[in-house]
């Protein structure tokens, strides 16, 4: 991007941050939401048939359209950046690491929206792409997005950075959060759990494809882990959405395992708070609450992936029970838990999502020697990379049985309708478990990039080895923020399919990116199974599959934009 003689602010090692970094930042997000209207323009066009959005256009038009999903992700995690830089300045907490990552952040992405954006290693997204041409290009030529773009990150900058953060204290955030002291002795709390009783273990439980041990799951139900949304009047925490983020993104940061456990019991409790009736809430969500009962997801196919209206998985009235017949698979932390919420078709005659149902089924926990011992139910594991601890499971039903009374909200016919309810929720709690993967690659190479001495010298004296912590750390902070915006946003009741979907989106990139570098700073020793690192790369590599695959979450963010 050409300068037009705006003098810059030095960039040296001495004085990385630019002057005056608040007012250029919040010039250039005009420019940028700018180029975000007229590529919306542009895909509109592509996709409009008769006044309306086409999905067989969309389709066809498949690049432009998530194209403009990661550029309008773009455009608000800047936003949201901003919204955290400007509130640490008015608390008079926004020191040199922050806006050494603040000027980094828009520097390299308003780059990335000029010249190409990765939507993932190997998939670059060109302005032209989406119908902009370089006269559209045009409207970040501003001095404000100019100066960010030559000065903002540099390599002085990133350098700086990591001489900063290897002043700091490893168990903490590279940079403020900008969240309440409330939620950081939360963050506090868990951050402490999992060095002490996650940490220590992880990768033998990786290596082993070990279940995570029982007394870690009665820990962190004393601790209120599966209860922490649950209100109180159904005998939970009634904590915020923000507050399962700090949670999700330091048990995570110990291992995604363990990360993970608290979703099961988030997506079931959400069902049954949003879908169930209340004698169904006052049986289920104490249990749910306590980690008396222990869940499962039940709702993938082995033919239908993301295409969930295609489930055929059948529930059939008998008597006042349901039979149920079918095959699902990835079903995570299958065994061991106590009850399943089953999606299933109540209404042979359709073949979308008219026809699905939820239920609460009921069933015996097994063991790795008999992992379902219930009467209708076979299955057996999936091996898998990585995001072990809780296992993968393929399940057969054959005559199973749910009672009627489980049926969710009562009603045949709203399962799809109830499911789509938890989206939101479920997709804020990956980004904050793909934060903390990320975070764990971090703290991994940072550590071994101090160890390590190559060439007479610490390998994180290396620009290109620094350089790459640096980004891990400006990456994270921008995920980091998109995603607590979204569960803000849910706590305070309004709509954020959107804003959950973009945080969803990075989040999972960021926690890939960061384990691929870490990995690339081990070097050989990355590839051997014995270094920590190894695991973290198999564990962020699922982020961008399950919850909604990355290429589902830009169609459906596509969509929203485009009406």
């Amino acid at each position: 991007m050409a300068h037009d003689g705006q003098t810059l602010p030095r960039t040296d090692a001495s004085a990385p941050v630019l002057a005056d970094l608040l007012t250029l930042t919040r010039a250039a997000l005009d420019p940028a939401q700018a180029l975000l209207d007229r590529a919306k323009a542009s895909v509109a066009g592509m996709v409009t048939e008769n006044g309306r959005v086409s999905g067989g256009l969309i389709e066809a038009h498949q690049s432009a359209a998530h194209g403009l999903a990661w550029l309008a992700t773009y455009v608000e995690a800047l936003r949201q950046m901003q919204a955290w830089a400007e509130k640490l300045d008015a608390q008079g907490k926004f020191g040199e690491v922050e806006q050494i990552i603040h000027q980094i952040a828009f520097g390299e992405y308003l780059w990335q929206m000029y010249g190409g954006l990765p939507m993932n290693q190997g998939e670059m997204l060109r302005p032209q792409d989406m119908g902009l041409s370089q006269e559209d290009c045009a409207v970040l030529m501003t001095d404000a997005v100019q100066a960010l773009t030559q000065g903002g990150n540099t390599q002085a900058a990133r350098t700086r950075l990591v001489v900063l953060m290897r002043e700091q204290s490893a168990n903490v955030t590279v940079g403020a959060s900008g969240l309440d002291e409330e939620l950081e002795m939360i963050r506090d709390q868990f951050r402490r759990f999992a060095v002490e009783r996650v940490l220590p273990d992880a990768h033998e439980w990786h290596l082993k494809d070990e279940l995570i041990p029982m007394e870690i799951i009665t820990e962190l139900a004393e601790m209120g882990v599966f209860g922490l949304t649950i209100p109180e009047e159904y005998g939970g925490f009634g904590l915020s959405k923000a507050s399962m983020c700090v949670v999700s993104e330091e048990l995570s940061r110990g291992y995604i395992g363990v990360g993970s456990l608290g979703t099961r019991s988030e997506i079931a409790a959400e069902l049954i708070l949003c879908g169930g009736t209340e004698e169904q809430k006052q049986k289920w969500l104490p249990k749910l609450a306590s980690a008396e009962v222990l869940p499962t997801a039940v709702f993938t196919e082995p033919n239908t992936g993301s295409d969930l209206g295609s489930l055929r998985t059948r529930a059939v009235k008998d008597g006042d029970d349901y039979v149920v017949t079918g095959n699902k698979t990835w079903i995570t932390h299958a065994s061991r838990t106590q009850i399943m919420t089953l999606l299933a078709r109540t209404d042979p005659a359709t073949d979308n999502y008219k026809g699905l149902s939820m239920f609460i089924a009921e069933k015996t926990p097994g063991d790795c020697a008999n992992p379902f011992p219930t009467d209708g139910m076979t299955g057996g594991e999936i091996e898998v990379l990585g995001y072990r601890g809780m296992k993968e499971y393929e399940i057969a039903f054959d005559g199973f049985r749910v009672k009627g009374e489980n049926l969710l909200g009562g009603e045949e016919g709203r399962g799809f309708a109830q499911l789509m309810e938890t989206f939101e929720s479920a997709r804020i709690q990956t980004a904050a478990r793909a934060v903390g993967v990320a975070c764990s690659a971090l703290d991994i190479s940072m550590q071994y990039a101090q160890d390590r001495k190559q060439f007479g010298k610490p390998l994180i004296e290396f620009p290109r080895v620094s350089g790459k912590l640096a980004m891990m750390a400006v990456e994270i902070m921008v995920a980091r923020q998109l995603t607590y915006f979204s569960a803000i946003e849910k706590d305070e009741g309004r709509r954020c399919d959107l804003e959950a979907g973009m945080a969803k989106l990075l989040g999972a990139r960021v926690a890939w990116a960061a384990a691929d570098n870490g990995l690339q700073i081990h070097g050989g020793n990355g590839f051997a199974l014995e270094y920590a690192i190894s695991r973290v790369l198999c564990d962020a590599r699922i982020l961008n599959i399950f919850e909604g695959a990355a290429e589902i979450q830009a169609q459906v963010i596509a969509r929203r934009l485009l009406g």
